[in-house]
């Protein structure tokens, strides 16, 4: 472990100096795990109880931090869509990957969408998690508390342990599930993340171009999510041919954390379907 509260993977320059960290465990088709954009947010504390039941089905799990977060440089820069997607494309180029498979969750669901988007014929399968991108940066900030709150709390510095707490309480339904660990985890990072993380974070509108996905989809979605409208379900279920959507009642933005065992098993029977 090191002094940010999270244990050490492995480091990888992707070009324009930017130095990306991520776990690699397990062989077979690769699968990328790709994590949201809050506050202290990384690839292992969202996706620590899911990626290993991964690799142990017979997939190679690949869990980066982006750009401006976990491990990875923070340069101080504008953190647009194309940022994280050009880091994550250096990541698979240098690891010479020519096929696998993208999860995403928040922010993570919006970089997964346009690299499918950008490169259809690598990636195999999108499982998505309450995606971003699907209306206008303005439409979120106007219906969502947990990300009003979100900017409000990591713009005005409010996030020491409790703050901290508080915040993370927003992503579930039950936020009794907020572990001291996460919290911690969380703490350390956000206290070496520049303010432009957030600042300039822009993600276009993607839903105009959803019709263009070529790979099956699966989608989850939390009826009870405060950062993404699950009305979302509605516009990717309107737009895409290959696709069928988990919608789940009691259940926040995280539901690979609320309903960890139900998310690994759907997950791991729909890229056990393999090729079409």
């Amino acid at each position: 472990m090191n002094n940010n509260c999270l244990p050490t993977g492995q480091l990888l320059q992707v070009g324009k100096g930017l130095e990306l960290h991520y776990h690699d465990a397990g062989q077979g088709l690769p699968v990328i795990f790709i994590h949201g954009s809050g506050p202290g947010a990384s690839g292992w504390s969202n996706f620590k109880q899911n990626y290993p039941l991964f690799a142990e089905a017979g997939y190679r799990a690949i869990v980066p931090d982006l750009p401006g977060y976990g491990l990875s440089s923070k340069p101080e820069t504008e953190y647009v869509l194309d940022l994280f997607v050009e880091a994550l494309f250096g990541l698979v180029d240098e690891l010479g990957l020519e096929r696998y498979a993208l999860v995403g969750n928040s922010l993570g669901g919006a970089i997964a969408i346009k690299m499918a988007l950008d490169r259809p014929q690598q990636v195999s399968r999108l499982i998505l998690m309450a995606p971003g991108g699907l209306m206008e940066k303005e439409a979120y900030f106007q219906q969502m508390e947990g990300i009003q709150k979100m900017a409000a709390a990591f713009m005005g510095g409010e996030l020491d342990h409790d703050g901290m707490r508080r915040l993370l309480g927003l992503q579930l339904f039950d936020p009794s599930l907020i572990t001291d660990e996460i919290v911690n985890e969380r703490v350390a990072v956000v206290q070496n993340q520049p303010r432009c993380v957030l600042s300039t974070m822009q993600v276009p509108n993607m839903a105009g171009r959803l019709d263009e996905l070529q790979c099956p989809v699966l989608g989850f979605w939390g009826q009870n999510d405060k950062f993404c409208p699950v009305s979302g379900v509605q516009t990717m279920m309107e737009a895409c041919s290959r696709i069928r959507f988990v919608q789940l009642s009691q259940c926040g933005h995280w539901v690979m954390v609320e309903h960890r065992d139900l998310f690994n098993r759907e997950c791991i029977d729909f890229l056990d379907e393999g090729e079409e």
